[in-house]
């Protein structure tokens, strides 16, 4: 047997029936062999998105995978690979390396020296025998504790290789779990008793563990207003009576609210990192309890009243017994939900005008608002992109089943999100999956939408085509006039149609819902859409960057 078709077998065995690829690396041959269905992309940092999304919808349960060759296809992936680590995405990374004669020279890209710094582990393959342990190693890492990417390289005379017959069959490496510290666990069950105005900030910890139901129940027992990161949208339901919907450089009002009034955060499955664009917190005075399964994440950014390391769902089990413990009854109170309605109507009415504009050309609001008239929730996965989109989205729009938003923004580069749906759509074929992006997004991974009409993995794509890069306004007044920095241009309805796709461009308000739900249909009978709205350059943001309460 050799290296590359024991790699293939391993991946068998442990599951994976998909390979996101580029060539040219021996490992796409192997998988096809094995039964295992590559796709390959355009280019290999859309590549590394679309394993990202795929393990992502999966709650890392199954792991996305992406192969590529040595020198400019390891180089090119580096932009995916560093948001995967940004989200903590569970990616097993492939690159074929270099022959080990001339890996040590210099100038040589090596994946093993130069991406340690945004992988989980990484590992070069030196002794082919060697092969099925370093497998375990990185499928362990990409099972347990923070999940993340994971790297093994494997050098070029290496990949064909004949190794010996191995003695032991491969077993499939098991997850492995921790429970809270029982001393920990009763203490932040008193202080959430204690208590003035707690609230909850749920991050991504929370879907990898699937620990929704387990987080209602606290909410509800202990009368909790929860907040969502970025990464942790849909772990609660945004339709609940406590949701204050998501948090980060855009929040909503009840969100800004609960920020200013609380007096104890409870972070669960959230790093707590001290970063402006998705963690509004840092901005406030708090005592905290930081439920997380990287002992890491404690104390890094906040002094921490209690600190619990472990698995969100087991944590959240332990608290609910220890609440009951204390006190059955909970809280005793029940003046949030109510609290909530009123912020959340108020707020919402602010922006009324926005979410239902006729304005022309489009507010990006009207058509946010459009997509959640026509397309229940439910039944889609919902993805954005960076800058306005993002901002624009987030706040607004109601996830209200687990993994049916894939949030992100601490790293990203503009185009993540197109790979991000066309993985999800892989791994959840039967979903309605959406990537809202901007025209300067599309600019910088557009032509990926080729990989979904090829590869029949049928998603929509929204361009908001404002034929500017719009965030950049304020920042580049002065080379705008006098060079036009910011300007753009296309027809990106035409481009999808060139590429085999369905495509509509919009410009009327009223004409928005139906050209959604012709999209849909488009993409049920197996064809991937694009709509392009023509829209104007909005900055109207939902309280983007604005200073908190001074004490």
């Amino acid at each position: 047997m050799r290296v590359m078709d024991l790699i293939a077998d391993t991946l068998k065995r442990e599951g994976v029936s998909t390979l996101f690829a580029y060539p040219t690396t021996p490992i796409i041959e192997a998988a096809a062999a094995a039964g295992i269905r590559p796709i390959l992309c355009r280019q290999e940092r859309v590549g590394v998105d679309m394993a990202h999304g795929f393990a992502r919808v999966n709650n890392g349960r199954k792991f996305g995978v992406f192969a590529m060759q040595y020198g400019p296809g390891a180089e090119n992936a580096f932009s995916g690979v560093a948001t995967a680590y940004s989200d903590s995405a569970p990616v097993l990374l492939l690159p074929l390396g270099q022959a080990r004669d001339i890996a040590q020279t210099v100038p040589i890209f090596r994946s093993s020296r130069s991406y340690a710094a945004i992988t989980k582990s990484v590992e070069e393959v030196t002794l082919p025998n060697e092969i099925p342990n370093i497998l375990r190693r990185a499928i362990g890492a990409l099972r347990s504790g923070r999940l993340g990417p994971v790297m093994i390289e494997v050098p070029a005379d290496v990949v064909g290789a004949e190794i010996g017959e191995q003695r032991t069959p491969y077993r499939p490496v098991r997850t492995t779990r921790s429970a809270g510290d029982a001393r920990d666990i009763d203490d932040a069950a008193r202080m959430l008793l204690d208590a003035r105005c707690p609230m909850v900030q749920a991050g991504q910890g929370a879907l990898y563990a699937e620990a929704t139901a387990e987080l209602v129940e606290l909410a509800e027992l202990l009368d909790l207003p929860v907040m969502t990161t970025f990464e942790g949208k849909s772990a609660f339901p945004e339709d609940h009576r406590l949701s204050l919907g998501t948090g980060g450089i855009v929040l909503t009002g009840p969100a800004k609210h609960y920020l200013a009034e609380s007096d104890l955060v409870f972070a669960i499955g959230s790093s707590l990192t001290r970063h402006s664009l998705v963690n509004p917190i840092h901005a406030y005075r708090k005592k905290f309890i930081h439920a997380t399964n990287d002992s890491r994440d404690l104390y890094k950014g906040y002094e921490l009243d209690v600190g619990v390391v472990g698995d969100a769902k087991l944590v959240l089990r332990q608290l609910i017994d220890a609440v009951r413990d204390l006190r059955p009854q909970g809280r005793g109170n029940e003046a949030s939900a109510p609290a909530i309605t009123r912020l959340r109507t108020e707020w919402l009415q602010t922006w009324h005008a926005k979410l239902h504009s006729n304005e022309v050309p489009i507010s990006p609001y009207r058509v946010i608002n459009e997509f959640m008239r026509v397309i229940p929730a439910s039944e889609a996965i919902v993805t954005h992109d960076s800058g306005s989109p993002r901002d624009q989205i987030v706040p607004f729009y109601k996830a209200t089943v687990p993994n049916s938003y894939i949030g992100w923004g601490k790293s990203h580069a503009l185009g993540t999100g197109l790979g991000l749906a066309i993985g999800a759509k892989v791994a959840a074929p039967d979903k309605f999956c959406v990537n809202f992006m901007g025209d300067a997004a599309f600019g910088m991974t557009g032509l990926d939408f080729e990989t979904s009409v090829r590869c029949k993995i049928p998603i929509l794509t929204v361009v908001l085509n404002n034929s500017m890069m719009a965030i950049e306004i304020d920042h580049m007044k002065l080379s705008n006039e006098r060079y036009g920095t910011i300007q753009l241009g296309g027809n990106y309805a035409n481009i999808a149609r060139e590429l085999g796709g369905w495509s509509e461009r919009v410009d009327d308000p009223a004409k928005i819902g139906d050209a959604f739900l012709r999209a849909r249909r488009q993409t049920e009978e197996g064809r991937s859409a694009l709509l392009e709205f023509i829209t104007g350059s909005e900055q109207n943001f939902s309280y983007r960057r604005q200073p908190p309460p001074k004490d």
